[in-house]
């Protein structure tokens, strides 16, 4: 052991002897190393840049929404036995208590918004356009990542109470108040006047249901707190409870409607909300959480599946399509710099070998081994690896934070991209060190004494 320590000395000599040739070899390192970690934290920032902007529409929502059944559809169901009628199961419908519960229960839910949809007109200073009404609470907005153009979202006071407030799309915004600023002015939709609080910027996220007609639903919404909704527009849980308390009477109600106007395709629609958007913490806590939601609202609607759980499949599988290219991409180049710099070393080497073959003679005719020449010039380019493997990294940090400050770019400096990048420096050194210095070893020392 003592004489390959003996071996390292005697390389740590050589490069100090020669530190410009030393620099030299080790600048592919440097340069390598610490392009790959600028490269490394450039990708890992606009791979984080493009995830976030993938969860704002919608990678890590669960959206629950309710099945509704045709009116004239029978409510008993035949029993396979006996031929004999069997009542069916009463639901209460997806309602906020539902939206509640979720809440309150399932630990990976981050943000959860129930949504009322209403289609009626707006009327204000003599002019009338057809609008949605949208009823939610101010998570919604986060959810979707909308913004205030101006104005404020609704208070906890608002929300819990009802008040007939509202936050206006920028398209309502422009058709109503031209000319004027919207903030505490009011609009009436179906004979009931809200309260402008706050206005939306315009956005160009589009619902796929509307991108063939250019509409932009964001924009051309009316929101306003979900129990305003319940309390002043809609609530269908509480007809429905009064027409399924007696089954003769919702029969006679079927009948009107059918014998009043038979083409109408009608439908019972009890269900107090038309969606339950559920955001989750991370999109890998998807298949989990809709399992137990699973569970959970079959349990609460009695066992009746009456409601329809979905995930954003082709934005998951577009998520992990990104990380996969984003890892292939950055793999490629830090490859590509590390093998530059790697053959930067082999070649200097070989050339250091050549210049050398009366040393390598010298040594060996004293009593010096093959191992220990090995020893000396494989030491030699580890050395030089580790070196320029260290500076490399901290140009790479120095580099990464500069392009940050200067160029507005975000860069993530990870602690496993600083790992990497040293032990394959390191590994570098290794294996385009080593047949340097088995050549070496393999030169005859008569031969190399009488070399000029």
């Amino acid at each position: 052991m003592e004489r390959y320590f003996h071996d390292i000395v005697i390389a740590m000599e050589s490069i100090l002897a020669n530190k410009l040739k030393s620099i030299l070899t080790g600048l592919g390192i440097i340069f390598g190393v610490g392009a790959v970690i600028s490269m490394l934290a450039i990708g890992n920032g606009a791979q984080q840049e493009i995830l976030e902007q993938m969860k704002m529409v919608g990678v890590n929502n669960i959206v629950i929404t309710p099945i509704v059944t045709p009116a004239d559809e029978e409510e008993n169901t035949e029993n396979g036995n006996g031929g004999n009628k069997q009542k069916a199961k009463f639901s209460p419908g997806l309602s906020l208590l539902d939206a509640e519960a979720i809440e309150g229960i399932l630990p990976t839910v981050k943000r959860i918004s129930p949504e009322i949809a209403l289609n009626s007109y707006v009327v204000q200073a003599g002019k009338r356009e057809q609008a949605k009404l949208l009823g939610v609470t101010t998570a919604y907005f986060d959810i979707y990542n909308l913004v205030l153009q101006e104005g404020v979202f609704f208070n906890e006071y608002q929300e819990e109470n009802g008040i007939q407030v509202c936050v206006i799309g920028s398209n309502i915004a422009s058709k109503f108040f031209p000319k004027e600023n919207p903030i505490n002015k009011y609009i009436k939709f179906d004979q009931i006047w809200l309260k402008v609080v706050g206005v939306l910027e315009r956005t160009d996220v589009t619902l796929t249901a509307f991108e063939q007609t250019g509409v932009n639903v964001f924009n051309d919404n009316i929101y306003i707190p979900a129990k305003t909704m319940l309390m002043r527009f809609q609530n269908r849980a509480l007809v429905s409870s009064r027409i399924k308390q007696s089954q003769s009477s919702l029969r006679i109600g079927r009948f009107f409607r059918l014998s009043t106007n038979p083409t109408q395709n009608t439908s019972s629609n009890y269900h107090q909300l038309d969606k339950i958007i559920v955001q989750v913490n991370d999109s890998q806590e998807l298949t989990a959480s809709t399992e137990f939601l699973s569970r959970m609202l079959f349990r609460r609607h009695a066992e009746v599946k009456d409601y329809e759980i979905t995930v954003p499949e082709l934005l998951l599988k577009q998520e992990q399509r990104t990380k996969d290219i984003f890892n292939i991409v950055l793999g490629a180049i830090a490859s590509i710099s590390l093998l530059v710099g790697g053959i930067g070393i082999m070649n200097i080497m070989f050339a250091s070998v050549m210049e050398r073959i009366k040393e390598i003679g010298t040594r060996m005719a004293i009593g010096a081994r093959k191992a220990d020449i090995v020893v000396q010039f494989l030491s030699e380019a580890i050395l030089i690896s580790v070196t320029g493997g260290l500076i490399g990294v901290i140009l790479g940090i120095v580099l990464s934070k500069l392009i940050n400050e200067f160029t507005g770019i975000l860069t993530i400096v990870s602690p496993f991209s600083v790992i990497i990048a040293f032990v394959v420096s390191a590994s570098v050194g290794v294996i385009f060190g080593y047949s340097p210095a088995k050549r070496a070893s393999e030169k005859d020392p008569i031969e190399s004494l009488r070399h000029e």
